[in-house]
């Protein structure tokens, strides 16, 4: 939820933290801080405000700071206590040994604050991270490794912490329990993250620490313990990313950017796990077909747009008579169900960063019961990703924009996949609606293209309907879950009240909201259900509530039903929600544009949440 940048080395470390900050400045952005080191003496700066902020303060530090070799840096979104600078990081403990910046929540904050005020140390901050500052100083009597020892044993919740002692030059201390973190080193410099992303233009191979594991940067390397203070032999994990996909180039907004990449995060799907006319999963799905074949249930978990992704799954393995218990959960719910475990059980945990805490935490549960698990998730090397023994890696490449894109497209790219070879294994899917759904699979990319070509019309009905004091987004069966996804981005980008809703749940209580002044965004593919959904859309029109169809292509009668239409390719049912997302996302982009909306980083939102 927040970024943290570390750096040790003999390079300027203003300029690499500062940058490194920039490039997580979606993790967290309501407040940042550096803490640079001039021999023994550490200078603190912070601000409330964005990292481009922070840049002009730190221009004004002292020359010998603008030339420091160490530091450490951090990009807050505010969990405890206010957004101020005081409450920014990095924190000092009240002798001023111990610089701190943090990423999690210390459960146990109020106890640990509780007793160190009682031995007389005082606090400055209304932060939980201030706690772990404090108690670390406290602890502190020159070993560094007994003293981060015993802070990881007091500490309740989860945390990524990394720490600078002020009589130890060089050295930069990191410990992670819940909250990622990422180190790498390259010549005579070492690097710590949150994100990977911030550290692809120094080396692609990084080591990803694991759950109870600290480690200590040196100019020279990277040393790795246990909580336990035992020494570990870690290696390296390659991450094939380039630093320019993480580079918004001529575009805007990030967010533009990674919707017109998903024509291309399909191709490289479609090419990795398909055979012409077939699905061809084995050499990435790491599960003998004898146990798939023994599996009576599968649970699908997720959170957010990646639930609503799996939404999609099951509705395709719905769609093709699928012999098996399936179900759908948010994982801060199913986490904390007593849900049906064990050898007849699979489980598909879909995480965009793979560090999602109720998803992570969701595995776990399941882990425990003995189900069979499979992970999706777009970062090699992330939690999901070396927990999980079934890895399913998206091709979307890094995403920057914290409105969830392309990597939803990968993502129900490889579910319908893995759905389909599943149902394979099983011997329940046809011949013939294998090659029908990879046919039409095959053709998505080109209609992704012809739908971007067309921003202009989608631009024009966003400026149109910015106004309106609010959105439905209406459909049926394959289109509902998308219909979530269609409200969801108008919310998390534009700010604006948007509701999604079965088509045939209208009467029941929503269509008593609507007037001339509410928008319908109505999801009408050409199928078996079209006449109902139109009966739908009808009662809505009779309420004078204004009506956009997404539609297909030839469906001319479309546009007596409607103020305005968008046509899109004619493709197999199951597969009309892949191209109805790009206009929904153009839509909720433009109308976020056109009410000058800080699109790539909206408020109250971080990319990952890594905390419950």
């Amino acid at each position: 939820m927040c970024g943290i940048m570390g750096y040790v080395g003999s390079g300027k470390a203003s300029g690499i933290i500062l940058n490194g900050l920039a490039r997580q400045e979606y993790r967290g952005y309501d407040s940042t801080g550096i803490a640079l080191r001039c021999d023994k003496e550490i200078k603190n700066a912070k601000i409330v405000g964005r990292v481009s902020e922070l840049v002009k303060l730190v221009e004004k530090m002292p020359r010998e700071y603008l030339e420091a070799r160490s530091g450490i840096g951090h990009t807050r979104w505010a969990t405890h206590g206010g957004v101020t600078v005081t409450n920014a990081h990095p924190h000092e403990s009240e002798d001023g040994m111990v610089i701190l910046v943090h990423n999690g929540i210390i459960e146990n904050s109020r106890e640990i604050r509780a007793d160190l005020e009682g031995r007389g140390i005082k606090f400055k901050t209304e932060t939980d991270t201030e706690a772990a500052c404090q108690l670390l100083a406290h602890l502190y009597k020159g070993d560094a490794l007994a003293a981060m020892t015993e802070l990881a044993r007091s500490l309740a919740g989860a945390f990524a912490l990394v720490i600078m002692f002020r009589d130890r030059p060089d050295e930069i201390w990191c410990a992670r329990r819940g909250s990622p973190l990422v180190v790498a080193n390259s010549d005579e410099a070492s690097y710590c993250a949150s994100d990977p992303t911030a550290l692809l233009e120094f080396t692609h191979d990084l080591f990803f620490l694991e759950e109870g594991e600290m480690a200590v940067l040196k100019p020279g390397g990277v040393s790795f313990f246990g909580f336990d203070g035992v020494p570990r032999d870690k290696a390296p994990i390659h991450l094939s990313w380039d630093s320019i996909m993480a580079d918004k180039g001529q575009y805007e907004h990030f967010m533009r950017k990674e919707i017109g990449e998903q024509p291309d995060v399909m191709r490289l799907t479609i090419d990795a796990h398909t055979d012409v006319t077939s699905v061809s999963m084995e050499k990435s799905l790491n599960l003998p077909k004898d146990i798939i074949k023994r599996i009576r249930r599968i649970h699908l978990v997720a959170c957010g747009t990646s639930h609503y992704a799996t939404l999609l799954a099951w509705n395709i393995m719905e769609s093709l008579d699928c012999e098996i218990e399936a179900s759908v959960d948010v994982a801060s719910e199913y986490r904390y169900r007593n849900v049906h475990g064990g050898d007849d059980t699979l489980a598909i945990f879909v995480s965009q960063s793979g560090e999602t805490a109720d998803t992570l935490a969701a595995a776990r549960l399941a882990r425990s019961k003995g189900t069979h698990c499979i992970a999706i998730t777009n970062v090699r090397g992330s939690t999901i990703d070396r927990e999980v023994e079934n890895t399913l890696l998206s091709l979307a490449g890094p995403e920057i924009g914290v409105a969830a894109t392309k990597t939803f497209m990968g993502q129900i790219g490889l579910l319908a996949l893995l759905v389909m070879q599943i149902l394979k294994d099983r011997g329940v899917l046809s011949a013939n609606d294998e090659a029908r759904i990879i046919g039409s699979m095959r053709t998505l990319p080109a209609h992704m293209d012809s739908i971007l070509e067309r921003e202009g019309e989608i631009r024009a009905l966003a400026e149109k309907y910015a106004g309106s004091r609010g959105f439905f987004f209406i459909g049926r069966r394959e289109c509902v879950p998308l219909t979530m996804e269609g409200a969801l981005k108008l919310k998390e980008i534009a700010y604006l009240p948007s509701e999604a809703y079965a088509a045939g749940e209208m009467k029941h209580g929503p269509i008593a909201m609507l007037d001339e002044h509410l928008l319908v965004v109505a999801l009408v593919p050409n199928t078996d259900l079209r006449e109902k959904t139109l009966s739908n859309v009808a009662e809505c029109r009779a309420r004078n509530a204004p009506i956009l169809l997404i539609s297909t292509e030839g469906d001319a009668e479309a546009r007596e039903h409607a103020d305005d239409v968008i046509y899109l390719p004619s493709v197999e049912r199951e597969l009309f929600p892949f191209l109805a997302v790009i206009p929904l996302q153009l839509f909720a982009y433009h109308v976020a544009r056109t009410l000058k909306r800080d699109i790539d980083m909206p408020r109250n939102l971080a990319k990952s949440v890594t905390v419950e």
